[in-house]
């Protein structure tokens, strides 16, 4: 396996059929979104308004935080006290070129303002959970680890009321520029993890998972949700009630998630990276057969394409305060959208992020009626 040194493969339990949601936007509305900054922004894996409505902010493939000033995309901060432009590529660094560095230069993914402070939390894939005030700069490292496991795949986070943070870390074995040995192996070491700011102590609250991916507070704060990548679900987390500190199930998804987000209304934004194939169903229950296939001479990307279904295509889903599916939005050929990563609602628009191409899309939600 060349492409998969040390591959450990694991049962991936997914939904029946019979249990996917029957949604589809059959008027591929997602196609109708206007690209923007096309070359300009490379992987912008998270998109970010300050609390002044500044914005927005991305983090890209170079390893920095960037933020559009109205005119052009400027520099905001940086996660590595290494980074330099030589070393890490600068604005025009490729989301796949500049992998062998990643380690060194960081790769901002999960990027949340606090509203109080100003302050900009960053989720890096791997320097940890960090924070840099409203001016950026270098960004201060807030944790690395927890009981004793540094995190290997820091991807997403969210704030509560309280200034608590709650993020995940992907896996505990496999890094970022390893994602696709990540997908295939269906790897369970993922965890579920706060940070509290007062007694600057780190938790795991879940553990145990395959792929944990976005996080999102609900509205009123008593509960947030997070994406179980492998297993495509929506899980919730309870913060508040009798149900405190527990895990249930609340929405099933057609394929592998990347981040959600809440809008003002408590509505959660789902963005789907692919549609699950049925390559990606047999694979992830026989394991097996996924040993030997990905034993074969087949370079990691075409196990990459079988596993989306052939193309690049982008999938975004509007869910309830209580899991109901709400809208749903395509592009199913990937032709203006395609491997999107994020979406954030502002002002009656879609900002979408995508952590693999280069450019952010602009959906106006007026024509979604």
């Amino acid at each position: 396996m060349v492409d998969f040194p040390g591959f450990e493969a694991h049962f991936v339990e997914l939904p029946e059929p019979a249990e996917m949601p029957p949604h589809a936007d059959a008027r591929e509305r997602l196609r109708g979104a206007e690209v923007r900054f096309r070359g300009e922004v490379q992987g912008p894996e998270s998109v970010a308004f300050d609390p002044r409505g500044r914005g927005p902010y991305t983090g890209v493939a170079d390893g920095r935080v960037v933020f559009w000033d109205g005119e052009r995309w400027a520099p905001f901060a940086t996660v590595s006290p290494r980074w330099t432009q030589e070393l890490c590529g600068g604005p025009k660094a490729s989301p796949m070129e500049y992998l062998p560095n990643e380690h060194i230069c960081g790769r901002p993914l999960g990027l949340r303002f606090d509203k109080r402070t100003g302050d900009l939390y960053i989720a890096d894939a791997y320097f940890g959970l960090l924070k840099v005030g409203p001016e950026g700069g270098l960004a201060t490292p807030l944790a690395t680890e927890a009981e004793g496991v540094r995190f290997n795949f820091t991807n997403d986070l969210d704030l509560d009321e309280d200034g608590n943070v709650y993020f995940t870390d992907s896996s505990i074995h496999y890094q970022r520029r390893n994602f696709m040995q990540l997908v295939f192996s269906g790897d369970p070491s993922g965890r579920l993890l706060k940070y509290n700011p007062q007694t600057k102590e780190t938790t795991v609250l879940h553990r145990n998972i395959q792929f944990p991916n976005g996080v999102s507070m609900s509205k009123h704060g008593s509960f947030f949700v997070f994406c179980e990548g492998s297993r495509g679900r929506l899980s919730r987390y309870w913060l508040k009630g009798e149900k405190a500190g527990t895990v249930d199930l609340f929405a099933i998804l057609p394929g592998f998630p990347d981040n959600v987000r809440t809008n003002d209304k408590g509505e959660f934004w789902v963005v789907i990276h692919c549609r699950r194939s049925l390559y990606a169903r047999l694979m992830s229950r026989h394991v097996k057969m996924r040993k030997f296939f990905l034993s074969l001479p087949i370079p990691a990307k075409f196990h990459y394409l079988m596993q989306i279904g052939g193309k690049l295509h982008a999938v975004i889903i509007k869910y309830s305060p209580e899991g109901e599916v709400l809208d749903i939005l395509e592009d199913t050929k990937g032709e203006v959208v395609r491997a999107v990563s994020e979406v954030e609602e502002k002002d009656g628009k879609l900002w979408i992020g995508s952590v693999l191409m280069p450019f952010i899309a602009v959906f106006d939600l007026a024509k979604a009626s």
